[in-house]
């Protein structure tokens, strides 16, 4: 039961249109990981095994440092609205934590070749997530909502495709966002196969694999991010260093020769149409450029006033609202919110995190070289990536941490226990 519901929590875990309303908003994910961490500690009571990968504990202590960043800022709060956000927050961050302590736990537990099979099953949800991504613009096209086909009677809530805009006022742009709630979460997602897979293809140079990173690519290309594309780029930089002669090489050259070709053709098709999509992605005076740009303006002001712990967890959209009036508008940036929300201790706690990160994915590559420095550009492209957009906070970002903390100490063997 636990293997099957830690299984299922990381396949489903870039589903974010899957959730419900329930005195606030609460996902499938989320109720995945209350039930493989409440699994998880059954069967550890039921066996009496109370051994814990010290990695786990490590985990832990992170974990209750920043229990304490956050509960400092608290007083921070001056309204009732802020205090209902701080608790949104906190939930959200016990279950990540939650997640993280567990899931290392009992991958260090299984042994690395049941964290690579797990591995599999993560990058099998996200490769699902892309395919309902390219289903549902096809649909599109043709005038059908997929999501009101099968999400509506499911989650009794309204989705649909992300509509860019129009091309003379008749021909409508979309950009899937698939089972996300925004094409751009659904680029940086993707960042994760892409990457991490990349120097496992480049040695092993299976065909099926490629035909995924193609695939995969095509659909990165198909949702229009400006970020996920230059985290892409960063992460391709960082495998480049490594692996520079295999990025020549024939294996490497024709399925990226292939999909090139695809979006060439498909573009000359409409040349017009896309010339105008691609001439409004490339300019950076528009209003959702400034808007990304613009909440950095924010950071100069919340520190002077709350320098050390800042205004609390999740409290950065109460503070939007009192400056513009939007109460529904995010940092769109993840050091943004990470500097307003929990000040320069919690900023600074955090970069030691992703320190200790990339220390443990070092020693990783020892044991698997190649998916490790896979790992380690894909927590870079996503770092990079979030500086316009917040997917560092999701579920994903923790499930991504938890494989790259895991794999060096997972053992070989299953245990008795076990």
């Amino acid at each position: 039961m636990t293997r099957a519901l830690f299984l299922a929590t990381i396949f489903c875990v870039t589903f974010e249109k899957v959730h419900w309303s329930l005195g606030g908003t609460i996902t499938l994910a989320d109720v995945l990981t209350i039930l493989f961490v409440g699994s998880f500690l059954v069967d550890r009571i039921a066996t009496g095994d109370r051994r814990v990968a010290p990695t786990a504990l490590v985990v832990a202590a992170f974990a209750i440092a920043f229990l304490v960043v956050y509960l400092v800022g608290f007083y921070n709060l001056d309204t009732v609205q802020g205090a209902s956000q701080f608790a949104k927050g906190l939930v959200k961050f016990a279950l990540h934590f939650a997640f993280l302590v567990a899931g290392v736990a009992y991958l260090a537990r299984h042994g690395r070749a049941f964290a690579l099979r797990a591995f599999a099953v993560f990058v099998a949800g996200i490769t699902a997530n892309a395919a309902y991504g390219i289903v549902q613009l096809a649909l599109a096209r043709a005038g059908l909502n997929l999501d009101a086909a099968l999400l509506t009677p499911l989650t009794r809530g309204a989705s649909q495709i992300n509509v860019y805009g129009a091309i003379g006022g008749t021909q409508s742009v979309y950009r899937p966002n698939a089972l996300t709630g925004d094409p751009n979460h659904l680029g940086i997602m993707l960042l994760v196969p892409l990457l991490a897979l990349t120097p496992v293809y480049l040695r092993a140079r299976r065909p099926l694999l490629g035909a995924l990173l193609a695939f995969l690519l095509v659909v990165e290309v198909a949702t229009l991010s400006r970020s996920a594309l230059l985290g892409l780029g960063v992460g391709v930089l960082v495998l480049f260093t490594q692996y520079r002669g295999e990025f020549l090489s024939r294996a490497f050259a024709l399925p990226l020769a292939l999909v090139c070709a695809l979006l060439a053709w498909v573009v000359v098709r409409r040349a017009s149409f896309f010339e105008e999509v691609i001439r409004s992605r490339l300019q950076t005076g528009d209003r959702a450029t400034s808007a990304h740009f613009g909440v950095y303006e924010f950071v100069p002001d919340v520190l002077q006033a709350h320098p050390l712990f800042g205004l609390g967890v999740n409290n950065f959209s109460v503070y939007y609202a009192f400056v513009t009036g939007k109460d529904n508008w995010g940092p769109h940036s993840f050091y943004v919110a990470l500097l307003v929300e929990t000040g320069l201790v919690g900023t600074a706690l955090f970069g030691v995190f992703l320190w200790w990160v990339f220390r443990r994915l070092r020693v990783a590559r020892v044991l698997e070289p190649r998916l490790a420095w896979g790992l380690t550009a894909a927590i870079v492209g996503t770092m990079v990536a979030n500086v316009f957009y917040l997917t560092m906070q999701f579920y994903y970002f923790y499930v991504l941490a938890a494989f790259a903390l895991a794999l060096p100490v997972a053992r070989r063997h299953v245990s008795d226990a076990d």
